[in-house]
């Protein structure tokens, strides 16, 4: 399995209201593993996260991206980058094909057909119900059906175990396990112990009173 650092972060703090998170934090997310981040609430996971996104402006430190600095290749980064927060981020009055078709339009899925994906993440059957009629799990399922259709090498997921029951789980280490052996790269959140072997685990110190 290659070695080779798709995205390194070095030296990173980052203070809010005083208050640090993290301090001189560096590491690298590798082509064919899965880092999972890890630690208490308040720790800083979804601000890390957030930071690797380029959502959240980074305080002190540097990204690169493929041995280039992130500010000099920030548009072919993002194209190569799946997010998906803490929230489903699906609208509810559409029904998961019509939340997959939309985005779509904002980003490249075209791996295989939305019914594939649903299918694939176990929603067969629920692919035209409104996403308001779905349960926690489906909706997560359905927020993680993009993860089947997207091309992007590396993927940032915030607490995607959220509201999965044993099935959901174990479907989704089967899919983060086929992408990495296809070439790509994973960061997580979550409290839960994978069994991937590709996992390797940042853990993040308790470093302030809540999350950001």
């Amino acid at each position: 399995m290659s070695s080779q650092a798709l995205l390194e972060f070095q030296a990173l703090t980052f203070e809010r209201d005083d208050w640090p998170l993290f301090s001189d934090l560096s590491g690298a997310i590798k082509v064919g593993e899965i880092l999972q981040i890890t630690g208490p609430n308040g720790c800083g996971k979804t601000t890390l996260l957030h930071i690797l996104a380029t959502i959240q402006p980074i305080n002190v430190g540097t990204l690169r991206w493929k041995g280039s600095d992130i500010s000099q290749c920030h548009q072919s980064y993002l194209a190569d980058v799946a997010f998906i927060g803490h929230k489903p981020g699906l609208k509810l009055s559409l029904t998961p094909r019509e939340n997959l078709q939309w985005l779509s339009k904002l980003q490249p899925l075209n791996r295989c057909t939305s019914a594939e994906a649903l299918a694939r993440i176990g929603l067969a059957g629920f692919e035209d119900v409104p996403c308001y009629t779905l349960s926690a799990g489906q909706l997560r399922r359905a927020a993680l059906a993009v993860l089947c259709m997207t091309q992007a090498r590396l993927w940032l997921l915030d607490e995607p175990l959220t509201a999965l029951d044993v099935q959901g789980i174990a479907d989704l280490e089967t899919l983060l396990l086929a992408h990495v052996e296809q070439g790509g790269a994973v960061a997580l959140s979550s409290h839960q112990a994978l069994t991937n072997p590709a996992v390797r685990t940042l853990a993040l110190d308790a470093m302030a009173e809540a999350e950001l």
